[in-house]
């Protein structure tokens, strides 16, 4: 089996009830990870759980709003109830509203920046708590493109870009105080990726023809082109990274 050390390992995977987050799941799931689905909808985690176990996996469904500390407690102490310890975890929920910048609402950035940030600090912490007890542990934030730097911005999306520009900033910060505990933590910036996300980018032709046209690879990435990449800085044979931000974005960056 490819990446044998994932086998038995358990891993959250938070907005795992669709697109890439499921995408996720599955692949761990197909690696031998126990898998927890964690997502706003139980039944839809409980759909993910059952392609999971009828491929011959262990997976539990958890109903988690990662910006309310409450329940991500919950969903912490139920992962270790049920399966007794927590080496992965990959923060990848998260959500993308379009607006300009000067209709941009109060509560439209407070619900962005508390989801795909706060959340991932919350679930991040709440985890490392549970690592630490072992010495071990790795984490993988799902960031973007779209956040700055190294990356680019793109208007409509200030408040998601600022979300994704502070996980990677987060993460670098995270890797310092983290590695002498034995937990590694990257992060991933998807380019275009064919997820619920993307579906009104799709029925735009113009809108998609002028994004394929700045990718060299000429297609939108799929869910499992991410995937791919979780389970490797999941695995041992990403065990000399940490800080790291991996870009799959089929060249965008590049170009």
């Amino acid at each position: 089996m490819q990446y044998e050390d994932l086998k038995n390992k358990v891993a959250i995977v938070t907005g795992g009830r669709q697109g890439m987050g499921k995408a996720h799941a599955l692949k761990l799931a197909s690696l031998g990870c126990k898998v927890v689905v964690g997502d706003i909808s139980q039944e839809d985690c409980q759909k993910v759980v059952d392609e999971i176990k009828a491929m011959g996996g262990e997976a539990i469904a958890i109903k988690c709003d990662i910006s309310k500390k409450v329940e991500v407690d919950k969903m912490i102490e139920k992962t270790i109830k049920d399966f007794g310890k927590i080496d992965i975890l990959v923060n990848n929920a998260g959500i993308c509203q379009f607006n300009s910048f000067l209709d941009l609402t109060e509560q439209e950035w407070d619900k962005t920046l508390d989801i795909n940030l706060k959340g991932y600090f919350l679930c991040s912490q709440a985890v490392v708590r549970e690592m630490a007890k072992q010495k071990k542990g790795v984490i993988v934030n799902i960031a973007s493109v779209a956040m700055g730097q190294i990356g680019m911005g793109f208007p409509g999306i200030v408040h998601y870009c600022a979300s994704k520009g502070g996980i990677v900033a987060m993460a670098e910060a995270m890797a310092l105080e983290l590695a002498p505990l034995g937990i590694r933590i990257n992060s991933i910036a998807p380019g275009a990726i064919d997820t619920p996300m993307m579906e009104s980018t799709k029925q735009d032709p113009k809108v998609l023809e002028g994004m394929l046209a700045s990718i060299p690879l000429k297609r939108v990435g799929k869910p499992e082109d991410i995937a791919n990449a979780v389970a490797f800085l999941a695995s041992d044979e990403s065990s000399y990274m940490t800080g790291s931000v991996v870009v799959v974005d089929g060249g965008w960056l590049a170009g």
